[in-house]
């Protein structure tokens, strides 16, 4: 196994093509469940999803074909997998890289092409998946114990703000991501299982987390101390629905119950949500990834054990989130400093940070609480963060990244990580990487089920087959959204029992930007959703931000939705001092910039007024085809698209013409 390594990057260059495959057979290995964890209403499993969209199979195969493998070779070119064979003394040297979790990079690459394997089952980067398992394994210490750069010398972790007193285990719980770590390992085998069957990548996840039960809780001997960055509470809770043990369930719970408790531990403070209980936090703060991933986990724990304290916590936070301190874009994180939230409205616009990881787990937050109740306020949050801030974390070319979203540029000021543009890679290139886990899932998105009740979340051509209860039905989703907001869904059920679609009316087709009053319109557009089955117009079937139809389906049936899209004026609660005097412009669910490359005689003169008008213009041969907005004194183009022709200006918000 000395030279295990050198059979990886072979591999890797054999993944372009390997990924190309468009096989659309559906593995009979699989031998999981979705995961549900008490959740009424249930994901409908990427393996029943097959992506046919104009807008978005574009970007899955992006990262499919090129991220992946781009990013396959940074982590050997920065010695991610030396660190492991380092750590089971298969190679000799030092700790490369210079993050404590750069583990974590090769955990959520396999995480994403599992993911891929899912809908589309490929021998080939299966195969390199698997050795990549056999690397990790290599660097497993014989009780469980996974960080390589502790293995390979407890008293020089590759961060200088890691602090090292003796060199043991746990011993800097606060910024070692020693718990970090596994959680992502835990989330990318728990996929990786779901996509193979094989247990190769569980069984190390797994001895981990018997490590772990075994070492934190109540009980002589055992730590009692919680995560500094939080992740491994999902990660253990996905690891309690594959097996049923409740040892994980116990431990996640632990972690989450005992954080604020200054009686337990020695608090890391807001920056970590750590300084009061969970149950008594009511404003979101500190880092925001980590509270993304955090509020995940403690909404979890309110479904799963039907907890009212954390259920009240997690909505007080998410109406805090949506009503005070996000932007436009559904990016979260006014601050560089701390990666962090602001104060209430502190919203600034080039200084923001809105980092990509902290969008994507947003939309898992959002979409968990979605799978809770149902309501449409949280696919708005999780639409318009996907459309928008999440998204333009990957160029066009699907090798650069944004590490923070600026929603504004100089051309100057190095808001990305040392760069005004968009960076091939970063020292900290948790971003790159969580992209890759999460676009190839995407699809996952589109659909749920409840009983016998159909959600059709977001609108992407695809086609979905639905096992219901009574039923089993067939959508076949027709659209070119998000730049039409014209929708045909054809229906092929298995028989005619009764069932019910229920179709998203999406918030900015009902006259609201985002949920509350932080963003408004600066008029109504007076848009009117417009639905018709067969060619029937429906006019009573509006229901809580639904189009709700109950009816026995007939094969061949269609749905016809209209949502019509206006170019719209958004501006933001006075409160928000960096947008007063301003206005954003969007279509549909796209957020629009004016970019300097567009606009190069008058970028820094243009103004809008609430009576402008504006055409909107095809361009099939920009930024790999967009619908661009414009006007005598301007042109804006997607926000997602930003930055991808080289450094210069950019706003999204725009000054107002008094």
């Amino acid at each position: 196994m000395k030279h295990t390594i050198q059979y990886i990057i072979p591999f890797c260059f054999l993944l372009l093509a390997a990924c190309q495959s468009e096989s659309t057979e559906q593995t009979a290995r699989q031998e999981t469940q979705e995961l549900k964890v008490g959740y009424p209403i249930e994901p409908v499993n990427i393996q029943n999803v097959k992506m046919e969209d104009a807008f978005w199979l574009p970007i899955i195969k992006r990262v499919q074909e090129k991220t992946i493998d781009y990013a396959l070779q940074k982590c050997e070119e920065e010695g991610r997998f030396e660190n492991f064979l380092i750590a089971g003394g298969q190679m000799e040297g030092k700790t490369r890289g210079e993050m404590p979790f750069d583990d974590t990079d090769v955990y959520k690459i396999i995480e994403g092409a599992s993911n891929s394997l899912i809908s589309a089952p490929n021998p080939t980067l299966e195969a390199l998946l698997d050795s990549l398992i056999e690397v990790i394994a290599i660097g497993q210490e014989a009780d469980g114990y996974l960080t390589t750069w502790r293995t390979i010398d407890p008293a020089a972790p590759p961060a200088p703000w890691v602090p090292v007193e003796e060199g043991k285990r746990w011993e800097s719980l606060g910024a070692s991501h020693e718990l970090y770590n596994p959680g992502h390992l835990y989330e990318a085998a728990y996929v990786h299982y779901k996509a193979t069957g094989k247990r190769n990548f569980l069984d190390i996840a797994l001895k981990n987390a018997d490590l772990l039960v075994a070492t934190f809780g109540k009980g002589e001997g055992k730590i009692e101390s919680v995560p500094g960055h939080q992740i491994v509470e999902t990660g253990l809770l996905k690891l309690y629905q594959l097996t049923q043990k409740p040892e994980y369930l116990k431990l996640a719970r632990y972690f989450l119950d005992h954080r604020g408790d200054a009686e337990h531990h020695e608090l890391f403070g807001p920056y970590s949500q750590d300084h009061v209980p969970v149950t008594a936090q009511d404003e979101v703060v500190g880092h925001a990834v980590r509270a993304m991933y955090m509020y995940a986990a403690m909404t979890d724990i309110a479904v799963l054990e039907n907890d009212t304290a954390y259920n009240e916590a997690v909505h007080d936070l998410w109406n805090n989130m949506v009503q005070k301190k996000i932007y436009i874009t559904g990016g979260i994180g006014a601050r560089h400093e701390g990666e962090s939230f602001g104060e209430n409205y502190e919203l600034p616009n080039l200084t923001s940070y809105n980092e990509t990881c902290a969008a994507i787990g947003s939309v898992y937050w959002n979409h968990r609480l979605h799978s809770q109740s149902g309501d449409v306020r949280y696919f708005d949050v999780l639409e318009r963060t996907l459309y928008n801030g999440l998204i333009s974390g990957l160029s066009l070319d699907g090798t650069h990244f944004f590490y923070p979203n600026a929603l504004e540029a100089d051309g100057k000021y190095k808001f990305n990580r040392g760069a005004c543009t968009r960076q091939g890679w970063f020292d900290c290139s948790c971003c790159p990487t969580n992209v890759i886990r999460f676009i190839p899932a995407m699809p996952g998105l589109l659909y749920s089920k409840a009983d016998e009740t159909i959600y059709v979340n977001l609108y992407a051509g695809s086609t979905a087959t639905v096992e219901l209860s009574q039923n089993t039905l067939t959508l076949q989703q027709q659209t070119n959204y998000p730049w039409s907001g014209q929708v045909t869904v054809t229906i092929d059920p298995a028989n005619d029992t009764e069932t019910e679609l229920k179709f998203r009316i999406p918030g900015w087709g009902r006259n609201q930007p985002i949920p509350g009053d932080l963003y408004r319109y600066t008029k109504d557009a007076n848009i009117e959703p417009r639905i018709t089955v067969n060619g029937e117009q429906l006019s009573s079937t509006m229901d809580d931000g639904y189009f709700s139809i109950r009816r026995s389906w007939k094969k061949g049936d269609q749905v016809e939705l209209n949502f019509p899209m206006p170019v719209q004026m958004v501006e933001a609660d006075e409160q928000v001092e960096a947008d007063q005097g301003k206005v954003s412009l969007e279509r549909g669910p796209l957020v629009y910039a004016v970019e300097e490359i567009d606009n190069p005689m008058t970028f820094d003169q243009i103004t809008v007024s609430p009576r402008d008008t504006f055409a909107v213009k095809a361009e099939t041969e920009l930024l790999e085809g967009v619908h661009t907005i414009q006007n005598k004194k301007l042109k804006a183009i997607p926000y997602y698209a930003w930055s991808n022709r080289g450094i210069g200006k950019m706003k999204v918000w725009i000054d107002r013409k008094p």
